[in-house]
């Protein structure tokens, strides 16, 4: 297996004992990662790009959290309707969304 070009970490608020609850799993974390893994399959980017749920980044406030490395992009507040943006234009175009950037 190659190392992926980009790494998507979104919070699904998952605890360590395996139970989902949180500011981000109930503002969508979940289905977040889902359009991910879709939007990623759709562009055929599966080999170079990687999408992983998370636990609790610290900002709950800010959430859902989406953050890319190598990148080092963090976004906040983002919606399931985010995510083809976020492909598009960050990943595939290479600008960050300024607007959804913390």
């Amino acid at each position: 297996m190659e190392k992926p070009k980009r790494h998507i970490f979104v919070c699904t608020s998952s605890r360590i004992n395996g139970q989902q609850k949180g500011y981000c799993h109930a503002k969508a974390g979940v289905e977040i990662v889902s359009r991910f893994m879709e939007e990623i399959e759709e562009c055929e980017l599966g080999g170079e790009v990687f999408v992983s749920n998370t636990g609790c980044f610290g900002i709950c406030e800010k959430g859902p959290i989406v953050v890319i490395y190598p990148d080092n992009i963090w976004y906040g507040s983002v919606t399931p309707d985010d995510v083809e943006r976020i492909i598009e234009q960050h990943i595939e175009g290479g600008e960050p969304v300024k607007e959804l950037m913390l």
